[in-house]
């Protein structure tokens, strides 16, 4: 007797099929913490929503390249990051709050005006 299976696949096929690649954040291998953008103030995430919308942006500053003199990113050439105002309640100024973004699609989150940056993963 013969028996037909259609469909079917063997376990053992299962078993040694390659795991799907999970998405990985633009920036994550710069060796920097990587941080979910809801776990920054709320006010990072109005600016990662500004910059990915392209503005119109509240500060004349916005959008200015960042120089990366503290050396705190990857190495990249000159214009390759862009800095932009997160606001500070109860600050008058621009604080010292930053996204700044790479041109390959990362964004970096700074609470302290340059002394210390994460990798933010934008997709939570």
């Amino acid at each position: 007797m013969l028996t037909l299976f259609v469909g079917l696949v063997p376990a053992a096929a299962c078993a040694t099929a390659a795991p799907v690649a999970a998405p990985t954040v633009p920036g994550a291998d710069s060796g920097l913490p990587v941080r979910a953008l809801s776990g920054l103030p709320a006010q990072a995430g109005d600016t990662v929503r500004l910059v990915q919308r392209g503005g119109p942006y509240p500060y004349g500053r916005d959008g200015i390249e960042f120089g990366n003199r503290e050396g705190s990113l990857p190495d990249e050439a000159r214009g390759y990051y862009r800095e932009y105002t997160v606001p500070t309640p109860g600050f008058d100024d621009r604080g010292a709050r930053r996204i700044v973004t790479g041109s390959r699609g990362e964004y970096y989150y700074t609470g302290d005006h340059y002394g210390s940056f994460v990798v933010v993963d934008v997709s939570r």
